[in-house]
C-alpha cells in the first residue's frame, strides 16, 4: 500500500495498538507524529526511535487530547517539522467498565470528553491544513460497539463509539468535496497482552471467542493492516465507510 512520505499524525500512538499501527505505517515509508500522553514519554520516545531505524521520520507530541489549546499548539509544532498533514489517525480511547446502574454522571462525561471530544478536536485542526493542501485522509477509531449494542461491553462506550461513527459520516460528506476522505474502522475485541490475560477467565473467553465466526480474537497486525489500506493512495475513493474488523462478529 503506497503511504511513501505521508506524515502521519496518530493519537494514542504510544499505546500497544497505537505502536503497532505506527510500525505498519512506518515500515511502509510514512513519517510519523505520535501523539499521546506526558506520560507516555518515555515509551513514545522509544517507539519514535523504533521508527526512525526504518529510515522515516518520527517525532513524539505530547497532548491532552480533550484540551482545544494543546490541540492547537501540537498542530502549531507538528507544521514547523513538515509541510503537510496528509493523515489523522485518531486511535485514543478508554472505557470505564460500569454498567449505568453503576456509572456516575462524572465518569459518563469523561468518556465523551475522550472518546468524541478527542475526536472532534483533532478533526477540527486538521481540517484547515488539509483544506489548503488540498486533501486528506481521516481514520477514526470506533468498535463493533458503533455498530451494534454490544451486550457484553459497557452502555456509556457503545454510545461514544456509535457517535463517532455518525460523526465520521458526517464529516466525510461535507468534506469529500475538498479531497478530505474520513472512514471509521470497528474492531472487536483485539488480543492484547491486557486482554490475553483476561483470556484465563473462561467466562470472559466464553464471550469474546465464542462470538467471532472466525473462531478467534482481532490481532493488533489485524487493524493496523486496516489503517494502512485506509491511509493509502490505493483508497483514494473510500469515504464514509464503517470498516469492521471483527471476524464477523457484526454480521450475526
Amino acid at each position: 500500500m503506497n503511504v511513501q512520505g505521508k506524515s502521519i499524525l496518530i493519537t494514542g500512538g504510544a499505546g500497544g495498538l497505537g505502536s503497532e499501527i505506527g510500525r505498519t505505517l512506518a515500515k511502509n515509508g510514512a513519517d510519523i507524529f505520535i501523539l499521546d500522553l506526558p506520560s507516555t514519554a518515555e515509551a513514545a520516545e522509544k517507539l519514535a526511535e523504533e521508527l526512525r531505524s526504518l529510515g522515516v521520520s518520527a517525532y513524539f507530541e505530547p497532548i491532552d487530547l480533550t484540551s482545544e489549546e494543546e490541540w492547537a499548539k501540537v498542530i502549531a509544532d507538528i507544521r514547523t517539522k513538515t509541510a503537510r498533514i496528509d493523515v489523522l489517525v485518531n486511535n485514543a480511547g478508554i472505557n470505564i467498565r460500569k454498567p449505568i446502574e453503576d456509572m456516575s454522571y462524572e465518569e459518563w462525561m469523561t468518556m465523551m470528553s475522550v472518546n468524541t471530544g478527542g475526536v472532534f478536536l483533532g478533526v477540527k485542526y486538521v481540517l484547515p491544513v488539509m483544506r489548503k493542501q488540498g486533501g486528506g485522509a481521516i481514520i477514526n477509531t470506533s468498535s463493533v460497539c458503533g455498530l451494534i449494542g454490544h451486550r457484553f461491553t459497557p452502555e456509556a462506550y457503545t454510545a461514544t463509539k456509535g457517535a463517532v461513527t455518525l460523526f465520521t459520516k458526517a464529516v466525510a460528506s461535507r468534506y469529500g468535496a475538498e479531497g478530505i476522505r474520513c472512514n471509521s474502522i470497528h474492531p472487536s475485541t483485539v488480543d492484547t497482552p491486557l486482554v490475553h490475560e483476561r483470556l484465563k477467565d473462561p467466562q470472559f473467553a466464553a464471550e469474546r471467542l465464542g462470538e467471532v465466526p472466525l473462531g478467534r480474537l482481532a490481532s493488533a497486525e489485524d487493524v493496523a493492516n486496516a489503517v494502512l489500506y485506509l491511509a493509502s493512495e490505493e483508497a483514494s475513493f473510500i469515504n464514509g465507510i464503517s470498516l469492521p474488523i471483527d471476524g464477523g462478529v457484526t454480521c450475526c
